[in-house]
């Protein structure tokens, strides 16, 4: 059996449903704890079945790690850690390096624009997981000898808040300049491209930001998917602008200036598979 050169865990997550619906090209296979619904699917449980999961990666050169519990749906949250110190014994294993989606949830509620070197201060439960997420794949990277990334990624249109979580009645915070809050985005067809291309890239950082360059505000977004929101005054200790320098992806990827009528775009032409409201 040829194997592919992408071994995907965590494919039938919200991310996954997107990769799978939008990766530019072939060579990837997806995993699943389930019946494997077609071809191009591995059926093993990261957890439980490890030897299974390190055959599984055997002629991979690379294991996208996306599987975890998604914030606010339950699960434990331990596992985040788990089954990245999982995809790192694969990569060992199998000679495969790993990429590990993790998210600015990290850096908390840290302002400004934010590189890969600024303190980690999460508050959130997923946010602390992620956090001991990366620490603990990186111990166990450097035991085994095994090249491991981080990637935090920022919000993806439809996945969010703003976007995903949009209901009648919605209302954003409103700044005394006039402005909603702003955080770095990256549409999800965007998002396909860019783990692609990282994929493809034959040498990377220990971290690195993912997401278009630029903030864009949230009332912007739903401006742009002609959705109705209401403002409200923003209370103290609010956070106007998140921004992630993606200085470091851009050595690596070409990217686009952040546009919301473009993400909103890539969220409709996918929304049948990601929920939500677009319209």
């Amino acid at each position: 059996m040829r194997f592919p050169g992408i071994l995907v865990i965590g494919a039938t997550g919200r991310i996954g449903d997107v990769l799978r619906r939008s990766w530019p090209g072939g060579g990837v296979r997806w995993q699943t704890r389930r019946a494997a619904p077609g071809d191009g699917w591995t059926r093993v449980d990261p957890l439980a079945e490890p030897a299974a999961l390190a055959r599984a990666a055997q002629g991979c050169s690379v294991i996208l790690n996306l599987a975890g519990p998604a914030p606010g749906r339950g699960g434990d949250m331990a596992d985040h850690a788990a089954l990245a110190e999982a995809a790192v014994r694969a990569g060992a294993a199998s000679g495969a390096r790993v990429l590990l989606a993790s998210s600015a949830a990290v850096y908390g509620r840290a302002a400004g624009e934010l590189t890969e070197a600024a303190p980690l201060h999460p508050v959130s439960d997923y946010g602390r997981a992620k956090v001991e997420m990366e620490a603990r794949a990186a111990a166990r990277a450097a035991e085994l000898g095994v090249a491991v990334t981080a990637l935090r990624i920022g919000n993806v249109a439809g996945l969010d808040a703003a976007l995903g979580g949009w209901r009648p009645g919605c209302a954003l915070d409103r700044f005394a300049d006039g402005a909603t809050p702003a955080r770095s985005y990256v549409g999800p067809v965007t998002l396909a491209r860019l783990l692609a291309a990282l994929c493809a890239a034959p040498d990377l950082p220990a971290v690195l930001n993912v997401a278009a360059p630029g903030a864009v505000e949230m009332g912007a977004l739903l401006d742009a998917a002609g959705l109705a929101w209401t403002a409200r005054p923003a209370p103290a200790g609010a956070i106007p602008r998140v921004q992630l320098s993606v200085a470091a992806l851009a050595r690596l990827c070409p990217l686009e200036p952040v546009d919301p009528a473009a993400m909103v775009a890539e969220w409709r032409g996918l929304e049948p598979h990601m929920g939500g409201v677009a319209r």
